[in-house]
């Protein structure tokens, strides 16, 4: 059966460049999984490639249905906004393995319904004041900056990645993102010797 490896840490690691240069590596062979949000897109990002952006009313719907695999919600300086899984089709573990950008709270959602051994984890780290420059560096270059909610976020980390929190998860191993090359080979010699 095939994994699910789940890219996690605080904002402004640099998971998502991570995660797009692992997708890309053929040789790894893994599928990504979009995942759902009911937050606004933001500038340059595509429905279908990041998250699939949704209304409330949709991620009602899907719970409804039973559909929903994890789901967390964050109130924001801009209301609430919704993250989480669907089982829609995106994953069968008898056919492949796969890569997803999420939280600890996704980790353990996932984990839950597909089984530990099936799931593992890629925890990113940065020190918190080269992580806050990137933040504010990429926040900048948005065409309507929206610097309150970067720094709830930026707050928020602390808590939803304590390290107790991380403990609890069973967070090893860990990929400082100091030079980003030199990370992605690590990762993907750590996916490889986990498939």
């Amino acid at each position: 059966m095939g994994k699910i490896f789940c890219v996690m840490g605080k904002s402004a690691t640099g998971k998502d460049t991570i995660f797009q240069k692992l997708s890309l590596k053929k040789e790894l062979g893994l599928k990504t999984i979009v995942p759902y949000t009911t937050r606004p897109i933001r500038e340059g990002e595509k429905n279908g490639r990041e998250y699939y952006f949704c209304s409330d009313a949709d991620a009602e719907r899907f719970a409804q249905e039973g559909r929903i695999i994890e789901r967390r919600a964050y109130h924001t300086v801009h209301g609430i906004w919704q993250y989480f899984t669907v089982d829609d089709g995106q994953i069968d573990l008898d056919f492949g393995s796969y890569l997803l950008i999420g939280t600890l709270e996704a980790f353990a959602g996932l984990r839950s319904y597909y089984g530990k051994e099936h799931v593992l984890p890629i925890y990113i780290e940065v020190e918190d004041g080269e992580r806050l420059f990137r933040a504010i560096t990429r926040e900048r270059s948005q065409a309507h900056p929206k610097y309150e909610e970067m720094c709830r976020r930026f707050l928020a980390d602390a808590k939803d990645f304590s390290e107790e929190k991380l403990k609890q998860a069973g967070i090893t191993p860990r990929f400082a993102n100091e030079d980003l090359e030199e990370t992605i080979l690590r990762i993907a010699a750590y996916i490889r010797e986990n498939r």
